[in-house]
């Protein structure tokens, strides 16, 4: 859906749109399919969105601060399914030493 949209864009259009480049965004979705990997080994109900349409969501939601209920509209999903896809996906990313900032002695 918008994610189709996105792999027209230029580098510069897509960072422009999203706040990290192409590479980064390749980077993070590697790092998220393997943690649903392993979190999907235990059952589970499969998501109705592609991994790339939720980092796009999560992304789109960092940027623009926009409301759930409004961010779960435009990509056709429940307000609680938008907030837990968010949630998982900064929790997860955090939790990569790539992404992880460092601390305040750093």
């Amino acid at each position: 859906m918008k994610y189709e949209k996105t792999r027209n864009y230029k580098d510069e259009e897509f960072r422009r749109l999203t706040g990290v480049k192409r590479s980064t965004f390749n980077k993070m979705i590697g790092i998220l399919e393997e943690a649903e990997k392993q979190k999907k080994a235990r059952g589970g109900k499969p998501n109705v969105l592609p991994m790339e349409e939720r980092l796009l969501m999560t992304l789109e939601y960092l940027r623009e601060y926009g409301t759930y209920f409004h961010i779960a509209s435009s990509y056709g999903i429940s307000e609680s399914s938008c907030y837990r896809n968010i949630k998982w996906i900064e929790d997860t990313l955090i939790k990569c030493p790539t992404f992880a900032l460092p601390g305040r002695k750093a």
